[in-house]
């Protein structure tokens, strides 16, 4: 495996965990993971690719790493943009009046997406890895969910612990069947971290699991897409589980329609891969990352 190398950044009064490969003076690739997911979770891609890349991957906030945002007492303060101006600040700190190339999963992959059409002229490639945005909502669902915000902020979700960390590794595997023991075994420190009681905590915020009260609006997100300059490859496992999940109440074809908003789309799907699909095929994605971000 390539050796990575840690340092902390403040990042909008948080101590941010980044985690590092490749050499300072190689091309920049931002790698940016998904919900409930480290920066360590790259080590397989990282492992892939050409060695003349630095590869520049944080920890998102409540992640790893890097610091919970104070709640005052209170949970539930994750607001995704957040994670936009969390980006920025990464991307100004690391390269200042840069054009970039942003490699983001699933909940990453909705970040940078959301960016690249925000701030076009900072953003040079975009790479999507299992990225969908969420299904369309409607008015007449926001009394719902402001309720089930307020009930989950009464009654704050917990995250499972595990009696050991054989215990995480074998979640981690139940997870992503196609994980192998080896890569749990990599990947279940990193996810995870042993309690003053001996058990193992998963490294992330319980609240990121708290409703957002507000609703996802499509033509809004759509509205931005529409706005990327930037050269998008989305990459997809093929029968995606995770695609099938979020389409269910409607046909997989118009949720996929919502992707020719971005005016340079391209697409691959992979076989044998599920959603986490640098896990499953770090080098057939290494291969496809260094084609469309090399030039």
């Amino acid at each position: 495996m390539k050796t990575s190398c840690s340092e902390f950044v403040d990042v909008r009064g948080l101590r941010y965990h980044v985690r590092r490969w490749g050499p300072s003076t190689g091309p920049k690739l931002f790698l940016l993971h998904g919900w409930m997911d480290v920066a360590a979770s790259f080590q397989f891609l990282a492992d892939a690719l050409p060695d003349d890349w630095q590869l520049i991957a944080p920890d998102w906030r409540g992640f790893g790493q890097t610091d919970w945002p104070a709640t005052h007492g209170n949970a539930g303060c994750y607001w995704f943009p957040d994670y936009l101006a969390d980006l920025e600040a990464l991307l100004d700190h690391y390269a200042p009046a840069e054009a970039v190339d942003l490699v983001g999963h699933s909940m990453g992959a909705n970040v940078v997406c959301l960016y690249a059409g925000i701030r076009p002229a900072r953003v040079r490639r975009v790479v999507d890895l299992e990225g969908f945005g969420l299904p369309a909502t409607v008015p007449e669902q926001a009394a719902g969910q402001f309720a089930r915000w307020l009930d989950e902020m009464r009654e704050p979700p917990q995250l499972k612990r595990y009696a050991s960390l054989a215990d995480v590794v074998a979640r981690l595997r139940k997870n992503n069947p196609r994980l192998s023991q080896a890569r749990a075994e990599f990947l279940a420190p990193h996810w995870s971290r042993q309690t003053d009681a001996g058990d193992w905590e998963i490294l992330g915020d319980p609240a990121h699991k708290i409703a957002n009260p507000f609703l996802y609006r499509l033509d809004e997100i759509m509205a931005v897409w529409r706005q990327v300059t930037a050269p998008v490859l989305h990459v997809e496992a093929r029968d995606s589980e995770t695609l099938r999940f979020l389409a269910r109440r409607e046909s997989i074809e118009s949720f996929r329609a919502r992707f020719q908003a971005f005016p340079d789309f391209r697409e691959v799907f992979l076989d044998d891969a599920g959603h986490m699909v640098h896990h499953d095929q770090p080098e057939v994605l290494a291969r496809l990352i260094d084609e469309f971000c090399r030039h």
